[in-house]
């Protein structure tokens, strides 16, 4: 199982929460969250209680402020752990239109640019085979991120998304 703490300010100080499984509201703890530890495992952060809003998946490793997790504020207020980080294989299907029609394409690694290795710009429906995803709305890994774990998406709001722009994709591996 993993492990995180949250701290209430920057660079690890003030009062703290330690976390080793899923928290659907962390405000009965901490007022604010502006950095953490991830001492075990893969996490995915979620801006509002019950897994809502902005989410940040993080790996091991220190975040001494927001802007490290690419967090738009110091607002988390609830944590999943990641658990389908430790398999051999990733693999995504991803389509233009919902409900997995119109023109797919897969990809299996780590991918930068989903509109140069694809020629696509926006996913309406995608099925991950494998492993788990983060989808970033914007190449080299930058803007809001959506964390799509096993299963089937009939339409981008079902991973959290207001729109269906996909701009690159990152295994979750725990480093």
């Amino acid at each position: 199982m993993g492990k995180i703490v949250f701290f209430e300010d920057t660079n690890f100080e003030g009062r703290s929460y330690e976390c080793s499984s899923d928290c659907p509201d962390l405000r009965s703890f901490l007022s604010s969250c502006n950095s953490i530890k991830v001492q075990s495992g893969c996490w995915v952060l979620y801006e509002r209680p019950n897994y809502g809003g902005f989410q940040y998946v993080l790996s091991p490793g220190d975040y001494p402020e927001h802007q490290q997790w690419m967090g738009f504020n110091d607002s988390i207020n609830s944590c999943r752990s990641i658990k389908n980080v430790y398999g051999k294989s990733w693999k995504i299907r991803f389509f233009d239109k919902q409900d997995f029609a119109g023109q797919a394409a897969e990809c299996d690694e780590n991918c930068r640019s989903v509109f140069e290795a694809f020629k696509f710009s926006e996913f309406h429906s995608c099925v991950v085979m494998d492993g788990a995803w983060v989808l970033f709305e914007k190449p080299d890994y930058h803007g809001q991120q959506y964390f799509l774990d096993q299963g089937e998406y009939h339409n981008y709001t079902d991973w959290g998304a207001s729109t269906p722009t996909a701009g690159s994709l990152r295994m979750v591996t725990e480093f």
